[in-house]
């Protein structure tokens, strides 16, 4: 597989890679899988990497962060039920692909990413496929976005330690959140996290992942990330 491959064959992978890495293991939101199958994943990777592109793996994309496997975006998306007219806050933007797919469901995607250069790439990437409905912050997203909450969805793609209180007050009383939390360098587990109140959390423990830790804006690990 090369970037010389036409439109028709890259679909083809797609196709490929939903039904046997997606639906396979029980990922059934159609329009996730949809979203899954439309959205070129391999123009979210280096030029080196386009021929894993659509493998059962997370991949390099340098500044030390990687695009999730793509198991993980379908089962983190989801969990979290987007619908159409939902207000969603991602923290991490990395390549951008996740915000991709977020952008297919939701009416309006708020992301933050710490590392300039891929928070520039992603956004000139995700402007020239042509999404109207994304807004975009060099942020560690420690503090959530204030001004754009509250949230109906919160999905973070970096190990965390505990769950940002932050994150959970910008959440809007029936919004979701997705988050792994556990040994940033480590072994994790993807949360669940259900607010039915201002102030009542259901928070359930759903697969072990390992995602890379989240860092701050001066280049160490974030301090939201501290028990």
């Amino acid at each position: 597989m090369n970037s010389g491959h036409s439109q028709d064959q890259w679909k083809s992978v797609r196709d490929q890679m939903v039904k046997g890495q997606i639906l396979e293991r029980g990922v059934r939101d159609c329009l996730v899988l949809e979203a899954m199958r439309r959205i070129p994943r391999h123009e979210f990777v280096p030029t080196s990497s386009i021929e894993s592109a659509y493998d059962d793996c997370p991949l390099k994309i340098g500044e030390g962060q990687t695009i999730s496997q793509p198991y993980i975006v379908g089962l983190m998306t989801e969990m979290l039920a987007v619908r159409p007219e939902d207000r969603v806050f991602e923290v991490g933007t990395g390549s951008g692909y996740q915000t991709a797919i977020l952008a297919e469901l939701a009416n309006t995607v708020f992301t933050s990413e710490v590392r300039e250069k891929l928070a520039r790439d992603a956004r000139l990437k995700l402007n020239s496929i042509g999404y109207k409905n994304i807004s975009f912050r060099v942020s560690d997203g420690s503090g959530g976005w204030l001004a754009a909450s509250p949230f109906d969805c919160i999905i973070v793609t970096a190990g965390a330690c505990s769950i940002p209180q932050k994150l959970l007050d910008q959440l809007r009383p029936g919004g979701r959140m997705v988050i792994p939390v556990g040994d940033p360098a480590g072994a994790q587990t993807l949360k669940f996290i259900r607010k039915s109140g201002d102030e009542a959390i259901d928070i359930q423990d759903t697969v072990p992942v390992r995602f890379v830790p989240m860092f701050s804006s001066t280049g160490g690990p974030s301090g939201w990330n501290k028990p």
